[in-house]
């Protein structure tokens, strides 16, 4: 059997990739699907449509290469994390929209439980802080919401799952309701040293175990497709939430190995073995996989708003018409202008933590122009990875040696470039870019032997270019000063106006 497909469930869009023995992509189909905005702060998707976008692209992917099922040894799939979806057992039909991590609706619950004295016990179960974009106050919110939501899970008719688990639910028609260890320790309700769920936060949040799935290994079978013709039979071997499978295709299985994804948002994850170190920063400790019975861990950062910041020049600003037109556009200013950008569209993640924070753009004067604001855009982005990258080497202590980068703007040279500057290492770009898909490759194919071991996989190529820092410590210190400046006073912005 030639090759891996790899189910890669993104934000904004469903995509499928066919890898080879060699780990090279040989096919690629994606497809977007409608993002949701009921009120502000609110972010959902259409569950059916999230299902049936993905097997959509499944079955172009393998028409691309005149792929038959024969020549698929295993399904390895990887999907946006903590983002909710709730259904009725009975008859497989969500009882509400996906609930998307991005979405804001439940942090003043979030508020009340830290105002109670809950975030000890939470970040000492789970490695997680108490915030809107874990799972748990999301199913919270549906069951107390939507009507009947209530009386039906407490019949047990209602199952939960994060996007991975809708995936399996729906691929084997309903026969298999489970998750990986990596999705489950997004939920705030997986305890990290039991690996298990955690019966006094089910308590908590007031939610029936009933609700959920089976936790397993991140690399083994958990069932064949059965209700997609054209797929059926093919093995489902693998699952990891999305920045645990880039992790793993970034081969980061070493403790301080680092990789940072550039995505809608960007996720910056370091590798800590078996050890689940707990962060004194505002980082989240969490599942990296579960290999058979050996689990890894990971510190981790999250940033909300990474690439999305470049398609709201595109979407909401209009200063550009595609998105890959923003590197030329920052690169008509020689400097940002005195420009800073920060674009805390939905609050900021880590290490400020802070729901209320909103978007804001400092420095404007009369020569300030496109260029600036693109400019000043982009370097938001590094300048949150480096913030990110400060708390884990404090919560570590060990000193970064080298970012291992992937996702859509790890393409920027640009970017890229003044990302090393302003961590002062070299950032490294694979020869494959493709790692979050990728890393769901590999776990799939070590759960069939496609790839006879890990050895095997750390031996394929890796590294395209490497970009090397060049702007004096000084310079970069000032930079960095001003930009801590501009993201206090974005801060508490909307509790400031209730």
């Amino acid at each position: 059997m030639p090759f891996i497909l790899s189910l890669d469930q993104g934000t904004t869009s469903s995509r499928a990739l066919l890898f080879d023995h060699n780990g090279a992509v040989r096919s690629v189909a994606q497809r977007e699907f409608k993002q949701i905005f009921p009120e502000p702060g609110w972010v959902e998707h259409d569950p059916e449509e999230i299902a049936a976008s993905q097997i959509a692209v499944a079955l172009e992917a393998l028409a691309k290469t005149n792929a038959q099922l024969r020549d698929v040894a295993a399904i390895g799939i990887t999907n946006q994390r903590e983002t909710t979806i709730v259904w009725d057992r009975t008859t497989g039909k969500p009882i509400y929209n996906a609930i998307v991590w991005q979405d804001r609706r439940t942090a003043a619950f979030c508020q009340q439980l830290k105002a109670q004295g809950h975030e000890n016990l939470i970040q000492q179960r789970t490695g997680l802080l108490i915030d809107a974009y874990f799972s748990a106050s999301k199913i919270s919110w549906i069951l107390k919401h939507v009507p009947n939501a209530r009386q039906l899970a407490e019949a047990d008719r209602l199952a939960f799952g994060t996007v991975d688990t809708w995936l399996v639910w729906k691929l084997t028609g309903g026969r298999v309701h489970i998750t990986d260890a990596s999705n489950a320790s997004r939920t705030m309700l997986f305890n990290l040293h039991s690996g298990r769920w955690d019966n006094d936060l089910l308590d908590l949040f007031r939610i029936p175990a009933a609700m959920l799935p089976a936790v397993r290994p991140s690399s083994e079978v958990y069932g064949e497709v059965t209700s997609v013709p054209g797929l059926n039979s093919i093995a489902i071997a693998g699952i990891a939430g999305d920045q645990q499978a880039a992790l793993f295709g970034q081969r980061c299985t070493s403790p301080g190995l680092t990789k940072n994804t550039y995505g809608t948002g960007c996720f910056m994850l370091q590798s800590t073995g078996n050890r689940a170190i707990p962060s004194t920063n505002r980082l989240v400790t969490t599942v990296a996989w579960r290999i058979r019975d050996k689990t890894d861990y990971a510190l981790e950062g999250s940033v909300f708003v990474g690439g999305a910041v470049i398609q709201w020049l595109r979407d909401g600003l209009g200063i550009i018409r595609t998105s890959s037109e923003v590197e030329a556009l920052a690169n008509s200013v020689p400097d940002n202008g005195g420009v800073y950008f920060v674009p805390a569209f939905v609050g900021l993640g880590a290490p400020h933590w802070d729901s209320y924070a909103r978007g804001a753009i400092f420095g404007i004067t009369r020569g300030s122009n496109a260029g600036h604001i693109a400019r000043a855009a982009l370097e938001s982005i590094a300048y949150q990875v480096a913030d990110l990258m400060d708390a884990v080497q404090t919560d570590t202590c060990t000193p970064l040696k080298e970012l291992r980068v992937d996702g859509g703007a790890s393409a920027n040279d640009a970017l890229m470039q003044f990302q090393a500057d302003i961590l002062g290492v070299p950032v490294v770009r694979p020869a494959m870019t493709e790692t979050t898909a990728l890393g769901a490759a590999f776990l799939a194919g070590l759960g069939v032997g496609f790839w006879k071991d890990l050895q095997t996989v750390y031996e394929m190529p890796r590294e395209e270019r490497r970009f090397e820092p060049r702007l004096p410590r000084s310079k970069v210190d000032t930079l960095r000063q001003r930009w801590n400046e501009a993201i206090s006073r974005s801060k508490s912005w909307e509790r400031a106006q209730e």
